[in-house]
């Protein structure tokens, strides 16, 4: 077989923007006779993708940590307000988060108060490490291909807060919470019948103590896990993509750009690295340098230091055009595990919005410890001016947060532990550092019941 970069076709979405009222009105609830002969329809539901996003950033560097502020919520309100969504078009909601506030209700039936007419909307929590926000977002694409689609949008609401026990650790700690849009005839469309899937058993990081909200962490594990999924997962998306199109596909020169679960920059920029040695084993290639690893044992290869030099050096081009820019917000906002990949994603489109990126592939690599990890391919089909805020937005919110000292977070950190389980109680720290729509925590009665405002 001849070799040749493939790229394989999507429909061209209608003309319009997606968010338009043409496209509104395709979906709105109250033409029931369009919508009786929609869901008789058994015709595939073209270009399934993400229409929107919005993303919550707090407003101090810990402020989630300090107020016990409401990202999930706030990053919803944001989405629905700014794009004008009436409630009604909604039909699910999957949250992907590992904050868990309960041991039993989920973070969803909270966030079921922002739709007071709709009780209509089915979907519940997922629950995997950092990794729950990838199966929101498949459920949800899921839910839209099938019969029980009935012609509503779909919000995948990704979240977290990460915080760590005294250590190392901590200063990679971080939160956000993000909203994401999911219908038809989208701008940025999620190619289907590719993706690969990696899961098994290990202890790498965990919360087995339900008395703490610090995880055990084994570091070196964990890295060793994270790679060996990602290689596993790379392997698997090229070979469904070549078995899908026929032909043999060029690598990572197939991706215009690459997402990475990032819990920390290094192992991001190590990632674009073993994607690249993983090109080399498949194939012959220009990098004759890395001969002499051919036929190491792969486990051999995670951490063998000359290795990685050699293949930061040679992806060094590819990192900087293809993965650099998006490091914009996990790069600020630390590890926000649910919310993390999607907050790079977030990153790279804010920042793309104005350019002509049509017919570009964004790979996806998501990983959640203990583990769970999926590699899939989102492809823009169509102009992605509205999907997000402006950059300068993004970087103005960035700007204006207030700074904490090492010590004031130390201390905030020591009272979040203090609180942590605790019944009868109103956080006391005040909320004039919260934006102006932010939800945050007002109190906790004596039955553990959780109450909620939103500042202005």
């Amino acid at each position: 077989m001849t070799k040749q970069q493939v790229d394989y076709p999507l429909d061209t979405p209608p003309k319009g923007h997606c968010l338009d009222m043409g496209f509104w009105s395709c979906f709105g609830l109250r033409d029931n006779q369009a919508q009786a002969e929609r869901s008789m329809t058994k015709s595939p539901v073209p270009n399934i993708g993400i229409l929107a996003a919005e993303i919550y950033l707090p407003n101090t560097y810990v402020s989630q940590a300090a107020l016990g502020t409401v990202g999930h919520g706030g990053a919803v309100s944001l989405l629905m307000e700014r794009h004008e969504i009436s409630e009604d078009r909604i039909g699910r909601i999957e949250v992907g988060t590992e904050t868990i506030q309960d041991k039993s209700k989920s973070v969803k039936s909270y966030l079921m108060q922002l739709f007071p007419l709709n009780p209509d909307i089915c979907g519940v929590d997922n629950v995997t490490a950092c990794y729950g926000g990838t199966a929101a977002l498949l459920n949800s694409v899921a839910w839209m291909e099938s019969e029980d689609w009935d012609g509503r949008l779909a919000l995948v609401v990704v979240g977290d807060i990460a915080v760590y026990a005294k250590g190392p650790a901590r200063p990679t700690g971080g939160a956000a919470a993000m909203a994401i849009l999911i219908g038809p005839n989208a701008p940025l469309v999620m190619e289907r019948g590719t993706a690969a899937h990696f899961m098994q058993h290990a202890f790498d990081f965990y919360k087995p103590d339900p008395s703490s909200e610090y995880p055990t962490v084994d570091g070196q594990t964990s890295i060793f896990c994270y790679l060996g999924a990602l290689d596993a997962c790379y392997n698997a998306h090229l070979d469904k993509i070549e078995k899908k199109t026929g032909a043999e596909v060029n690598g990572l020169e197939l991706f215009d750009h690459f997402v990475f679960h990032a819990p920390y920059a290094k192992l991001v920029q190590k990632s674009v690295g073993r994607l690249l040695f993983n090109d080399f084993l498949r194939c012959p290639n220009p990098h004759s340098q890395l001969e002499p690893f051919r036929d190491a044992v792969i486990e051999t290869t995670y951490n063998n230091r000359e290795l990685d030099t050699l293949l930061s050096t040679l992806s060094k081009e590819s990192f900087a055009t293809k993965t650099a820019i998006t490091k914009l917000l996990p790069g600020q906002l630390g590890n926000s595990y649910c919310a993390c990949l999607f907050s790079g994603l977030f990153s790279l489109i804010c920042q793309l919005k104005d350019t002509d990126c049509v017919g570009r592939r964004i790979g996806m690599f998501s990983y959640g410890s203990g583990l769970a990890a999926t590699m899939f391919s989102l492809k823009v089909v169509a102009p992605m001016t509205n999907v997000t805020p402006p950059v300068d937005e993004i970087k103005t919110i960035l700007s204006k947060r207030q700074e904490v000292s090492a010590a004031e977070f130390e201390a905030i950190l020591n009272e979040r532990e203090a609180n942590y389980c605790r019944k009868g109680w109103s956080p006391q720290s005040s909320t004039e550092v919260l934006r102006s729509g932010t939800f945050y925590l007002d109190t906790i009665d004596a039955k553990f019941r959780r109450f909620y405002n939103r500042k202005n």
